[in-house]
């Protein structure tokens, strides 16, 4: 595929500007210049397609990759988008949410008011993702987003089990219950436990989604989850928590904490007993990166998580040409570090956006392109994302594989691996390694 346009009729000729015409090019770019800029953009041509994460603040682990991708994307797109029977120049205007919801809702804003994005893509947690559908949805702006959550996305957004979707503009692709069930129980179901399942959950839009959407399915499976009810976000003592497990039994502890709130309680755990009686812990939120795993010190050791994307995926990216085990090489060549999941979840969303961009055949008309996302079927990265199949409107769903954080063998590049032990939700994606009980 060719990244050049044509030249116009008589674009070779040398041709010298009289005064008069410099006169009247200075005159049309001052009148262009004097527009807003959302008509400078649509005048211009230029197909702006806005992205959010967080790349400082306490979620900062999901924004590490993010520089490296969108560097990847420029690079490979050469800064084109084929829609149609047309070619477009592709601007694509990143921005840092600092972890901050209320800043978050202001980037989206501003790109809508003063960029004139004709595609906003947000990524990474709900503290990111939901504020920037909010905004778009407010503003009609075509938003697709990821890494969150549906349920969290979806209901933490207002809609209404069994009822209409409220939204016409946002679009979300991400894991949800169904896919965090299949994961645990296939993980959970690796080493014979007494199926006491601790669940540590913050009152905050993922924890209120799963204590609601996921306990009842790990109950019918015939476990007992003991909760000691929501905590604030940055709560420092978690001793009665730790009691509650200790006097239940628990043997499997599972929640969706911030990762700071997670390594206070682990720690805490170790102090008080709870460590020693545990065969397995499984996060939700927490565990996802090295950065995560390794500020924890020995206690990360044996932790199992679910990844969304990890070398052992096999699929590649359609925007970029790249993917699996050849993404996370070309990323620590790149950056010194260690790969991360969020490689493949974000440049997911560069697969979902630009696919949609382009099938719309207008990627200026807001209408055409929200139409293409609604009839989306493709083969991202991270797997196939298909908004026809639901399970909700507005909504489609990507595979958790269970993977698990070990020392990497003396020689190793960097301190820690992490290996697929499960693949239920997603056949095609390749087991690793055997699960290991969890011993501090």
């Amino acid at each position: 595929m060719s990244h050049h346009e044509p030249c116009s009729p008589g674009a070779a000729d040398s041709t010298v500007l009289g005064r008069r015409d410099f006169l009247g090019l200075a005159g049309a770019t001052a009148a262009a210049l004097s527009l807003p800029a959302t008509a400078r953009a649509a005048a211009s041509g230029a197909v702006r397609v806005g992205f959010i994460s967080p790349l400082t603040g306490p979620l900062a682990g999901f924004g590490q990759t993010d520089p490296f991708i969108v560097d990847l994307v420029r690079r490979k797109t050469a800064g084109r988008l084929r829609s149609g029977a047309g070619s477009h120049a592709l601007e694509i205007l990143t921005r840092d949410t600092q972890s901050d919801p209320a800043r978050a809702s202001q980037l989206a804003k501003e790109l809508i008011n003063e960029h004139g994005v004709d595609l906003m893509l947000a990524t990474s947690t709900p503290e990111v993702v939901n504020p920037v559908a909010d905004a778009c949805e407010a503003a009609g702006v075509p938003c697709l987003s990821t890494v969150d959550p549906w349920e969290s996305w979806y209901f933490g957004r207002g809609a209404k089990p069994g009822q209409p979707s409220p939204f016409k503009w946002t679009y979300h692709f991400s894991f949800g219950v169904a896919q965090f069930a299949r994961m645990y129980l296939s993980i959970w179901g690796l080493l014979p436990t007494n199926k006491v399942v601790g669940a540590l959950y913050p009152n905050d839009a993922d924890g209120n989604a799963l204590r609601e959407h996921l306990v009842p399915e790990l109950v019918k499976a015939g476990y007992k989850v003991v909760d000691p009810g929501a905590y604030q976000d940055g709560t420092t003592n978690f001793s009665a928590q730790i009691q509650k497990f200790r006097a239940e039994g628990v043997q499997i502890l599972t929640g969706a904490p911030l990762p700071n709130d997670f390594a206070v309680f682990l720690r805490q755990s170790a102090q008080q007993g709870l460590a020693r009686q545990l065969r397995i812990v499984t996060p939700a939120k927490v565990g996802l990166f090295p950065s995560d795993v390794q500020a924890l010190g020995g206690l990360g050791h044996g932790i199992t998580t679910g990844a969304y994307w990890s070398p052992a995926f096999p699929y590649v990216s359609p925007s970029t040409g790249i993917g699996g085990q050849a993404l996370a090489d070309a990323y620590e060549k790149a950056s010194g570090k260690q790969w991360t999941q969020q490689l493949g979840g974000s440049l997911s969303l560069f697969d979902v956006g630009l696919a949609a961009l382009a099938r719309s055949g207008a990627p200026k008309d807001r209408h055409a392109v929200v139409k293409a996302i609604r009839e989306l079927d493709v083969v991202s990265v991270v797997g196939p994302v298909n908004f026809r199949a639901g399970p909700v409107p507005n909504v489609a769903t990507t595979p958790l594989i269970g993977a698990q954080w070990r020392a990497a063998p003396s020689g190793s590049r960097f301190p820690l691996q992490y290996l697929t032990v499960e693949h239920a939700d997603d056949p095609k994606v390749r087991i690793q390694t055997r699960l290991r009980r969890y011993h501090v």
